[in-house]
């Protein structure tokens, strides 16, 4: 049994973890950025720069921002600047009416923005604004959470996570997990302590049913549910789960109004965390102490992975957030601890490598395959089959498994990240 003290920290985690977000978080977080410089500057500012990590960059470039219409970067900047709070955090542009919109079109116009990549910087994530106003000017910095500000120091320095050592480490880091504990948790743990994790089902659930009121994205969602997909689908709960999530994913990615509950910094991780897991409870008619313990499993191991892998990395974070739906569905299955640790090295042997090319609306084709392959990864493990570790970079030991995940990820597709940047920003025949 796991200890008060311990449960209580690892509920804190999850929600700091766990949190609402409006739009894709990169830019939005860079609009928070833009926000909070502002508010420091105590007046509109009259031009802004915003240096940024490639990470961020590459995040931001081609997905749409909330009520805009529009998409990438400078929308979202000016927007922070005019109507942003940075109280609301990841919903930051909450406030959105058509004619801040339309003023913030036109600071556009006048080329008040200027965006650039912050060079000769190690933090992948990393977003610094600097707003001024005659001869006037403040900056503000976040950097290691989409969320979390960095305060200079009396030299007016800023003093970056991996610059801090041990005493900067967040509450991610300051608890590490493995998959053992992961399960026991959620399994466990008296319900009335892990009920919160419902919200994110109906923030999640929800914007599945309101991205089919529009068109969205690619309509992937709407395209699967259509009758011409129903004959190669069938009307099934796989058809149902990757519609589910697909749909969620075209109103986020698609720059619908619509909040949902993220993951780890990923409105869409948070989405691929929680769609899966609440449609197959609901048609194999789970009850709701096992929906609510399976969606713990699901964003619980999720945020378990990501504490290696990092909160932006060249490996698609569908992958992280599929393995963690897989796991939810095995629990819902009925599978045990090691039916649950075969369904997490059947992902692995999959899944590995799917490169992250930006935030956009054929994020959803991703997601989609990440899905799929949760669904059939369960189903595998429950029949008693497993990817040994005699095949590819799966371990017999499931945590040594996921170390060898996040380690290509996060370190050997360290150039991938690089020439996928460069592609993306030299396009053009």
């Amino acid at each position: 049994m796991i200890d008060s003290l311990t449960r209580q920290r690892i509920i804190d985690l999850i929600h700091q973890e766990v949190v609402p977000a409006i739009g894709c978080t990169e830019p939005m977080a860079v609009a928070l950025c833009t926000a909070k410089a502002t508010e420091m500057l105590g007046e509109r500012p009259e031009s802004i720069t915003a240096e940024l990590s490639a990470n961020i960059l590459k995040n931001a470039m081609g997905v749409g921002i909330p009520g805009t219409g529009m998409i990438g970067l400078p929308i979202a900047i000016a927007l922070g600047a005019l109507i942003g709070k940075s109280e609301y955090k990841l919903e930051v542009l909450r406030d959105l009416t058509p004619e801040a919109l339309e003023e913030g079109k036109q600071y556009i116009s006048e080329n008040r923005i200027h965006i650039a990549r912050k060079q000769h910087i190690q933090e992948k994530l990393y977003i610094e604004v600097t707003v001024s106003a005659g001869n006037r000017q403040k900056t503000a910095v976040i950097a290691g959470g989409h969320t979390q500000f960095i305060e200079p120091d009396a030299a007016g320095k800023f003093i970056l996570p991996s610059q801090a050592g041990d005493a900067s480490e967040s509450n991610e880091q300051s608890l590490p997990l493995n998959f053992r504990l992961v399960w026991d948790f959620a399994t466990t743990a008296p319900l009335d302590e892990i009920r919160f994790i419902e919200e994110a089902r109906q923030y999640n659930m929800n914007a599945a049913r309101e991205a089919l009121k529009g068109n969205y994205g690619h309509n992937l969602g709407k395209t699967i549910e259509r009758p011409m997909s129903k004959g190669i689908f069938g009307n099934s709960i796989f058809c149902h789960i990757i519609s589910r999530t697909a749909s969620a994913c075209d109103a986020r990615m698609g720059g619908a109004m619509i909040p949902v509950m993220s993951n780890s910094g990923s409105g869409n991780q948070g989405i691929c965390a929680t769609n899966p897991v609440c449609v197959y409870a609901k048609e194999n008619e789970n009850t709701e102490e096992e929906l609510i313990r399976g969606l713990m499993l699901s964003h619980l191991t999720a945020i378990y992975i990501k504490q290696s892998l990092g909160r932006l990395s060249a490996l698609c974070g569908c992958v992280v957030a599929s393995i963690g739906s897989s796991v939810g569905i095995t629990y819902l299955m009925g599978g045990d601890y090691e039916r649950a640790c075969r369904s997490v090295k059947n992902m692995i042997a999959n899944l590995t490598g799917m490169i992250c090319d930006g935030a956009k609306p054929s994020c959803s084709l991703k997601i989609t395959s990440g899905v799929s392959t949760a669904v059939l990864s369960a189903l595998l493990s429950m029949e008693g089959k497993c990817v040994s570790s005699a095949e590819g970079i799966v371990d017999d030991c499931v945590d040594a498994s996921i170390r060898n995940l996040t380690s290509i990820g996060a370190d050997g597709m360290g150039i991938t990240d690089e020439m996928v940047l460069d592609i993306m920003t030299k396009k053009g025949c």
